[in-house]
């Protein structure tokens, strides 16, 4: 067996999802199958057992797949520190930084740790299912590419596209993806795939006949909206997919502040999936007065979020919650903006610097990242979480408790650890502790589903749809035999 890509005409498309979704149908027919992306440009991230990091969605696709995790799934993460600088993990360690301007020429060596890590993928499992990167027609990065279309050369795997039909446009976008590439690349995109469609399919066909005529290439079948499929994005605040969903009135309210360079956002969702809590991400401070619940999210660039989060008057609000003993929760980059000070050389360079001063600590940032997966006590309940971080916070003074890894004083909660909200018994533990600060009687819901099983079962859909809307037969038929010969130059 060989290989496949799903690439997609836009990003956020959905090749992440319709990825671990073609992972577990496979997994399903009893095939050992791995994921894998060349490079991914994502702030949420994971831990995986042997302490490398990969993106977050790679680690669902191996769940998904019912294997481990591993850093060749993932052998190049960059995580956006700025508009113009990304910082680089490479097999799971920190590997440097990678400037705008150096895209397109400076990334040989990564191409080649890349390559060698599907080459070495392939010869342990029996089909690797790839997801590409953004758009495969991004031509301005073509001669750098090795994550879509230079992938695929390198290794003859056969590319379906996955178009977003839900954003409009989806016709045109599929059509011009294949006009606008090389002819050696046409030669590898076998067909499309539509997704998060909505409503009569009788309406769509003609538009889907057209485009196999003009494209030469089939349609391999139409994904269906699959409403609370949300999970493990690789979008640093792509919760805001179960926003909407989000229906009861009353319960807990809890505000999730928007950090512009928010990373491993995820931990929320385990929250936005609760009975009786609704989830908004805000940037509002009169939304963060009137929450039940705040939590401040990781962030990739902690100062930098800082001075965001002051100049929208932020700072204000959540000091008089923590006057009045309001709940607050700080994870991560979050807890170290609760501090009294940061000393941060590294990160940002910035130096000394004010913390918010609801906790009695101080951050210090080192060059050597902190990276594992530690597992503790609270109340009884086991927590295991992960840990990614070079900021480590020390206590200053009296009147903070041990929290985690992490401290209390009040109604202001602050750890470094992320995941720890996953942990079905803590997280409904805490949080009835916090609705309790907050005045708010809210309680578990009795047999709500665990967040481990819901996510199975999110992923158990995906492959349902896989199965039922998509043509396996050819999907298997590539993936053995790679793209068909002779398909027709297109524009």
């Amino acid at each position: 067996m060989r290989g496949l890509l799903v690439a997609g005409t836009t990003s956020d498309a959905g090749k992440s999802l319709v990825t671990a979704g073609i992972c577990r149908w496979l997994a399903r027919r009893g095939l050992r199958v791995a994921p894998f992306k060349a490079q991914n440009m994502s702030n949420n991230s994971m831990v995986c057992a042997d302490g490398a990091e990969i993106g977050r969605a790679q680690w669902l696709q191996a769940v998904a797949a019912g294997v481990e995790p591993e850093a060749a799934m993932n052998p190049v993460l960059l995580k956006p520190g700025s508009d113009r600088r990304s910082h680089v993990i490479a097999l799971g360690k920190p590997f440097g930084t990678l400037e705008a301007g150096e895209f397109a020429t400076g990334r040989r060596e990564l191409a080649r740790l890349a390559f060698e890590a599907f080459d070495e993928l392939r010869t342990r499992f029996d089909v690797v299912v790839c997801e590409g990167a953004g758009s495969p027609a991004e031509i301005n990065l073509r001669q750098g590419d090795y994550v879509n279309l230079g992938l695929a050369r390198r290794f003859g795997l056969p590319v379906v596209v996955v178009g977003d039909i839900d954003r409009g446009g989806m016709l045109a976008a599929m059509y011009g993806t294949v006009a606008l590439l090389e002819p050696e690349d046409q030669a590898l995109l076998a067909g499309w795939v539509v997704n998060k469609f909505r409503g009569d399919e009788a309406l769509l066909r003609p538009g889907l006949d057209r485009i196999a005529e003009l494209t030469h290439r089939p349609v391999l079948g139409v994904l269906p909206w699959l409403d609370g499929v949300w999970i493990d994005s690789e979008d640093a605040l792509a919760v805001a997919g179960w926003r909407h969903e989000q229906q009861a009135t009353g319960g807990l309210r809890v505000a999730v502040v928007r950090f512009p360079r928010a990373s491993n956002a995820t931990d929320v969702d385990a929250l936005a999936a609760e009975p009786g809590v609704t989830v908004t991400l805000t940037a509002d401070p009169d939304t963060v007065r009137a929450a039940d619940l705040v939590v401040l999210p990781g962030t990739r660039a902690t100062v930098s979020d800082l001075r965001w989060l002051r100049e929208r008057d932020l700072e204000p609000a959540l000091a008089a919650r923590a006057a009045a003993g309001q709940p607050v929760l700080g994870i991560c980059g979050g807890y170290q903006m609760l501090a009294e000070t940061i000393v941060d050389d590294v990160e940002s360079g910035a130096g000394t610097v004010p913390g918010l001063g609801l906790l009695p600590t101080r951050v210090s940032f080192s060059a050597e990242k902190v990276l594992g997966r530690p597992v503790a006590r609270w109340r009884g309940h086991e927590v295991a979480a992960y840990e990614i971080h070079h900021g480590s916070a020390t206590a200053t003074g009296d009147g903070a408790e041990p929290f985690l890894d992490g401290w209390r004083r009040g109604s202001v909660w602050g750890t470094t650890w992320h995941g720890t909200l996953d942990n079905d018994g803590f997280r409904r533990a805490w949080l009835a502790e916090a609705a309790a600060q907050a005045g708010v009687s809210w309680s578990p819901a009795a047999g709500a589903p665990g967040f481990a099983a819901l996510r199975e079962s999110m992923l158990d859909r995906l492959a349902d749809a896989v199965e039922q809307c998509l043509d396996t037969g050819a999907l298997l038929r590539l993936i053995e035999r790679g793209a068909p010969e002779g398909l027709p130059r297109v524009g």
